[in-house]
C-alpha cells in the first residue's frame, strides 16, 4: 500500500509546470481595487497597450496572453473582475 501511495504521489508530482504561466504578468493584483467601481474611473487611467474592457454579451477571443489585462464590467458599467489573459 505504501508504495502504491508513493507511485501515486510521484505520479502527481509530474503533473506541477515549472513553466506555469505568471498569473499577474498583466499586473492585475494591482488594479483589484477597480472592483465595484464605475467605467468613468478607466478614462482618467493610463492602461496597458491590449486592455480589453469586457462588456456582457461582447464577444472576445479566447486565445491566452498572460501579458493581458482583461476588465469585466457588469450591465450598470461596474467593474466586477480584474484579471490577466
Amino acid at each position: 500500500m505504501r508504495g502504491v501511495v508513493l507511485a501515486l504521489a510521484m505520479v502527481l508530482a509530474g503533473c506541477v509546470s515549472a513553466d506555469a504561466p505568471d498569473q499577474n504578468a498583466c499586473g492585475a493584483a494591482g488594479m483589484q481595487s477597480l472592483v465595484g467601481q464605475g467605467r468613468d474611473v478607466l478614462a482618467a487611467m493610463t492602461l496597458p497597450q491590449g486592455t480589453r474592457v469586457i462588456e456582457p454579451g461582447m464577444a472576445i477571443t479566447e486565445d491566452y496572453r498572460a501579458d493581458r489585462l482583461n476588465l469585466d464590467l457588469d450591465a450598470g458599467g461596474r467593474i466586477t473582475r480584474v484579471w490577466c489573459g
